[in-house]
């Protein structure tokens, strides 16, 4: 497994330590397993994003805190060409051991930020892909390829130049289809 695959569980470790909770408690907390957590934080896990929202929930930090280092004053800025630390997630890899979407922030270390704007590669789903909800909402446009968004019982298909800002509480899961595909991906999640 590729070693920047692991950089959220050692943040998620460090942030459970410092509020001196147990890996129960965190479990309790934010309604995740106990053997989920571990494995996230020992890197054997490529997180998805509704358990990273809920892990996040559970130790009282907004999502951001988990996907970066050190946090800013003022505004953050995201040149072309720098792309920053890419965060990976298991999309619709039900055994969670591969990254299926590579987010690139683009917003990185910005304090106290309420939304989580990305460029997202997008790959084509393998099998099932499983539904995902969390709190909040998203914005998705379509930069190149072609996706497909799976949102409750509907599916919607986008090409380039099209987007979908939908409820995050509704199931939903989206993938790349006919190749690989490059969203601009918008989430809030409240606090």
């Amino acid at each position: 497994m590729e070693n920047e695959l692991n950089l959220i569980g050692p943040r998620i470790r460090q942030l459970r330590e410092r509020r001196e909770y147990s890996i129960d408690t965190l479990a309790k907390q934010s309604g995740c397993s106990h053997e989920m957590i571990a494995a996230l934080e020992a890197g054997e896990l490529v997180p998805s994003l509704t358990p990273l929202f809920r892990l996040a929930r559970g130790l009282g930090v907004r999502l951001g805190t988990l996907l970066d280092d050190h946090a800013q004053a003022g505004p953050a800025i995201a040149r072309g060409g720098d792309a920053g630390a890419t965060v990976h997630f298991s999309g619709n890899d039900p055994a969670r051991k591969h990254s299926t979407l590579d987010f690139h922030p683009l917003a990185p270390r910005k304090a106290d930020r309420n939304m989580e704007p990305f460029l997202v590669d997008v790959h084509p789903a393998a099998g099932d892909v499983p539904l995902n909800e969390h709190e909040g909402e998203e914005f998705i446009y379509v930069l190149s390829g072609r996706i497909e968004v799976l949102y409750g019982k509907d599916a919607y298909r986008l090409d380039a130049g099209d987007s979908i800002y939908y409820e995050s509480v509704v199931p939903h899961h989206l993938h790349a289809l006919g190749g690989d595909a490059r969203i601009l991906a918008v989430i809030y999640a409240p606090a």
